[in-house]
C-alpha cells in the first residue's frame, strides 16, 4: 500500500519531508532566482540603454516606494495559489478595507492605530468569507471570488458615497521617506516577505499548504483537515491586502472607492512570473518578490521611453503569457 502521507506525483511528504527533498527544492529555487535575477538585469540593461534617466537612484527609489501594496497583496496571492485556489476579490477588498479606514477616522473620529486595525479586520473577514463559501458550498474560489469582487466594491461605494475621502495625513508616517530616501511601507513590505517566506519553507504550516495544492486526499488521508489551512490563507490574503489600503491611503491621503480596480490582475501576475504554479502545490515569496520587480521595472521603463497605454499593455501581456507558458512547461517536465 502506497504511504498516504506522500502524494503519487512526487510532491513532499505531508507530514515530514521525503528523503532529499529539502536539496532537491533547493537546487530548483536557484535556478529560479537566478533565471529572475537574470530577466531583471536584462530589462534594467535594455531600458537603461533606451532612457538615459532610468539607471538613477531617484528611479529605483520611486519603485521601491511604490510597490509595498502590490508586494503585501502578492505575498497573500503566492499563499492562495499554493493551495490550488485563486482570489480575483483583492482590488475591491482594498478598496473596501480604505473605506472602513475613511470612516472610522472622518466620521467614528478615531485615530490611526484603531483604524487602520478595523480595516484590516474587515478585509480579513471578507476573505474568510470568501473561503467559507468556497468550502461550506465546495463552489471554486474563482466564482465566489468573482460575486465577493462585486459585493465588496459595491460596500466601498455605499460608505464613501462614491466619492473620494479625504484623510489627510494622519498616515503619512508610512509613506513619508526615512532612511536613504526608502519609506517605512516599503521596510514592512520587505519584513512580510520574510516572514511568510520563513512560515513556507521553515513550518509545519507551510509545508502542509504545499500539501493541500499538492494532493488534497493525500493531506486528508494523513489525518490532516483542510480546511481551516484554506480559511486561514483567504484570511491572511484579506488582511494583506487591508494592510496594502493602508499603504495606498498613505500615499494619497484618501480613500478611493476606485482604488485597485485590475489590481488583481498586476497581483496574479506577479505571483506567476514569479514561478509559482498556477495548479498548486509549488510557489516561493522570494521569487513572487522578483515577479514584482519585473512588473514595475517593466511599468517604469516602459514609461520612460514613452511608450503609449495601448503598447504598455500589450507588452505587459506578452510577458504575463509568455510566464503561463513557462509554468506550463515546467508542469510537464516534473510529471515526465
Amino acid at each position: 500500500m502506497n504511504d498516504p502521507t506522500v502524494p503519487p506525483d512526487g510532491g513532499p511528504a505531508m507530514l515530514d519531508e521525503a528523503p532529499g527533498a529539502r536539496a532537491s527544492g533547493t537546487r530548483l529555487g536557484l535556478s529560479n532566482y537566478l533565471g529572475l535575477a537574470g530577466a531583471l538585469a536584462a530589462m534594467v540593461a535594455l531600458f537603461s540603454a533606451l532612457s538615459s534617466h532610468f539607471l538613477t537612484y531617484e528611479t529605483f527609489s520611486t519603485i521601491a516606494n511604490q510597490i509595498p501594496d502590490l508586494v503585501v497583496m502578492s505575498v497573500g496571492m503566492t499563499f492562495v495559489l499554493i493551495i490550488a485556489g485563486i482570489d480575483l476579490s483583492v482590488g475591491s477588498v482594498l478598496a473596501l478595507a480604505a473605506s472602513v479606514v475613511s470612516v472610522a477616522s472622518l466620521k467614528w473620529g478615531w485615530g490611526p492605530v484603531p483604524s487602520a486595525l478595523i480595516g484590516m479586520a474587515a478585509a480579513a473577514l471578507t476573505g474568510m468569507v470568501t473561503r467559507g463559501v468556497t468550502v461550506g458550498w465546495r463552489i471554486p474560489s474563482f466564482i465566489v471570488s468573482l460575486g465577493v469582487l462585486e459585493a465588496a466594491r459595491g460596500l466601498a461605494y455605499q460608505l464613501t458615497h462614491s466619492r473620494t475621502s479625504y484623510i489627510g495625513d494622519a498616515f503619512d508616517f508610512l509613506s513619508n521617506p526615512i532612511a536613504v530616501g526608502i519609506s517605512p511601507a516599503f521596510v514592512i513590505a520587505v519584513v512580510v516577505m520574510i516572514a511568510a517566506q520563513l512560515v513556507l519553507t521553515r513550518t509545519v504550516f507551510g509545508r502542509h499548504l504545499v500539501g493541500i495544492g499538492t494532493n488534497e486526499e493525500a493531506v486528508r488521508l494523513a489525518g490532516v483537515d483542510p480546511r481551516p489551512y484554506k480559511v486561514a490563507v483567504f484570511a491572511l490574503m484579506g488582511a494583506l491586502s487591508g494592510l496594502a489600503a493602508l499603504f495606498q491611503v498613505s500615499r494619497l491621503e484618501a480613500a478611493d472607492p476606485n482604488a485597485g480596480v485590475g489590481l488583481e490582475l498586476q497581483v496574479i501576475a506577479a505571483v506567476v512570473i514569479g514561478g509559482t504554479s498556477l495548479m498548486g502545490g509549488r510557489g516561493s515569496v522570494i521569487s513572487t518578490f522578483f515577479g514584482v520587480l519585473i512588473i514595475s521595472v517593466l511599468a517604469a521603463g516602459l514609461a520612460q521611453i514613452g511608450a503609449n497605454e495601448p503598447t504598455k499593455r500589450i507588452i505587459t501581456g506578452a510577458v504575463i503569457v509568455v510566464a503561463v507558458v513557462l509554468d506550463t512547461y515546467r508542469s510537464r517536465r516534473r510529471r515526465a
